[in-house]
């Protein structure tokens, strides 16, 4: 059987190069190169949207493609295509290097100046691991072809809560751990992601309501890329184009995020629409923020119930977060637990305003102090979640996926209730 083969290059010299040697390897079936790593993932999602067999049993990364760069390309195949073998040609082959591209997911490194044995050697035991893992997970239909990152939605039991400094400080912790990570403030008509970071855009969610298919190069047109790293991707700064992003479209978007990031954080606001509810019932985890005070305790207890009259999720499905926390207030994690029949996160986030107000006010959250108190609470909130490591479970691209229930219901009520 022929072993074809992807090169990935962005110099015309070494693609000639490449190219030559390839035709000359036997039973090789070179495909025309791609120049840029946006071209190749684009071509792998193609291919593999036809049959997980149409894709290549081997991919070659130069070193030098981009814009992505090599590693982070070779990662970003390896959690998407798990069935296709990655050879990194590289001019500095030596252990520090080889160590980090098999970290990154390569499954062979091959050195500059190409040769010919070299070359035919890697190619061959990598189609052989490539056929053979094909092998292992039968014909193809159950091999996964995304990423499946994991998706936290964060919700507030009221406005003023901390829902938005909670979401953008979990997506923080989760990008500094090396995760690549989206950010989507789903708090459509009054979403504050954007004031938070000090940032200035352009596009918006609403700008991908419409559009039915989203290649991953129309994602990447909408997404800001903060300096911190997260993938932004932001509430429209005109709060009536909201009423755009339906349930359907929300539902959309969320997949498309999870299958290029491993962790999705969703800012969803204290309202409820439609493109809330399908975040919510997408979600692997669902956080309901409250504080410990009778009215937003009530306000979390409206919002479970709600939830689950709506089919959304049920209660014990949601994990309430205690932000603004102290241990003299009367209500405390145990009885908010008991008065919404959810589960409590394990760590409650302490009230200490003076910490943040400086940050806060100047729209740089993203640089709060590391000693403070409400951070390092909620960077320990998100190893709890398992956002700062990669479970198992996100490798594999399991999610909870259960339908159309949640959001056809609220569509429902609403109709009924206009």
């Amino acid at each position: 059987m022929a072993t074809r083969i992807l090169p990935a290059v962005g110099d015309v010299d070494a693609v000639r190069s490449l190219t030559t040697l390839l035709s000359q390897l036997p039973d090789a079936e070179p495909v025309a190169p791609v120049g840029d790593s946006t071209q190749l993932v684009d071509t792998l999602a193609r291919l593999a949207a036809e049959s997980v067999d149409e894709l290549p049993e081997v991919v070659i990364v130069h070193e030098r493609i981009g814009p992505v760069p090599a590693l982070e390309l070779i990662r970003e195949v390896a959690l998407r295509f798990p069935a296709v073998g990655v050879i990194l040609v590289t001019s500095d082959p030596g252990p520090g290097l080889f160590q980090a591209a098999m970290d990154y997911g390569a499954r062979g490194l091959v050195a500059l100046p190409l040769g010919y044995e070299e070359l035919a050697s890697r190619v061959q035991a990598v189609a052989q691991w490539s056929v053979g893992v094909r092998r292992h997970l039968g014909s193809g239909g159950d091999v996964f072809t995304g990423a499946g990152g994991t998706v936290v939605t964060v919700s507030g039991a009221k406005g003023g809560v901390g829902t938005t400094l909670t979401a953008i400080q979990l997506a923080l912790a989760a990008q500094a751990s090396g995760r690549p990570t989206a950010l989507l403030d789903m708090d459509l008509q009054a979403g504050d992601v954007a004031s938070f970071l000090d940032v200035q855009f352009r596009r918006s969610v609403a700008d991908l309501a419409a559009i039915a298919d989203l290649s991953p190069r129309v994602l990447a047109d909408a997404v800001f890329r903060h300096d911190s790293g997260l993938a932004l991707l932001l509430a429209p700064g005109e709060g009536e184009r909201g009423e755009e992003v339906t349930d359907r479209a929300a539902r959309q978007i969320v997949g498309a995020l999870r299958q290029r990031y491993e962790v999705v954080v969703i800012d969803c606001g204290a309202q409820l629409g439609g493109a809330g509810a399908a975040a919510v019932e997408m979600a692997d985890t669902a956080l309901l923020v409250t504080t410990p005070d009778v009215v937003a305790v009530r306000g979390a207890k409206r919002a479970v119930r709600m939830w689950d009259r709506l089919q959304i999720r049920k209660a014990e499905e949601t994990t309430v977060v205690v932000n603004r926390h102290t241990r003299g207030t009367e209500i405390q994690p145990q009885l908010i637990q008991r008065i919404t029949g959810t589960a409590i996160a394990g760590t409650a986030v302490p009230a200490n305003f003076k910490e943040l107000q400086g940050a806060v006010d100047a729209g740089r959250v993203h640089e709060l102090d590391s000693r403070s108190t409400v951070k390092q609470a909620l960077w320990a909130l998100a190893g709890e979640l398992g956002l700062v490591s990669a479970p198992e479970e996100a490798r594999k691209g399991h999610g909870r996926f259960r339908g159309d229930r949640g959001a056809a219901s609220f569509r429902r009520r609403k109709d009924g209730a206009g």
